[in-house]
């Protein structure tokens, strides 16, 4: 696993990335006097609103992409090829969060953050095609 340390301390920078968000979350609905659960109204405009969708992007984006990490450790995945994917996916991830809670325009739904959201996702495809190919060879 010591050739894989790269991609380690990346997917670890996701998870912490999705526990700092939940805590943010968590504060700004509490300092707000919300409570837990859904921001109303949902609409791009409410900052709220923002903060509790970016910190569900991430928790949405994370699992499908550190299971097949993980496993990629197990079938050998070049650690090159693996760290790339994990970092291309963690810098991905932070320009979403930096543009959707910026706001304006390139927030909402349809623009670059969506751009965005899939880039990740496509990034997290061509983990799980390299992770099935390496297990299948």
């Amino acid at each position: 696993m010591e050739a894989y340390w790269f991609s380690i301390l990346g997917v670890l920078a996701l998870c912490l990335l999705s526990v700092v968000l939940a805590v943010y979350s968590g504060s700004s609905k509490g300092f707000a006097g919300m409570l837990s659960g859904p921001v109303i109204p949902a609409d791009d405009d409410n900052r709220l609103y923002r903060i509790d969708r970016v910190h569900m992007n991430s928790v949405e984006a994370l699992a499908p992409f550190v299971v097949p990490a993980v496993l990629a450790m197990m079938v050998g995945v070049g650690p090159a090829t693996l760290a790339t994917l994990v970092w291309l996916h963690l810098a991905t991830r932070l320009v979403h969060l930096a543009i959707y809670l910026r706001g304006g325009n390139a927030a909402k739904g349809g623009n670059i953050r969506t751009i965005l959201y899939v880039s990740g996702a496509l990034v997290t495809l061509a983990l799980i095609v390299v992770t099935g190919w390496a297990a299948a060879v």
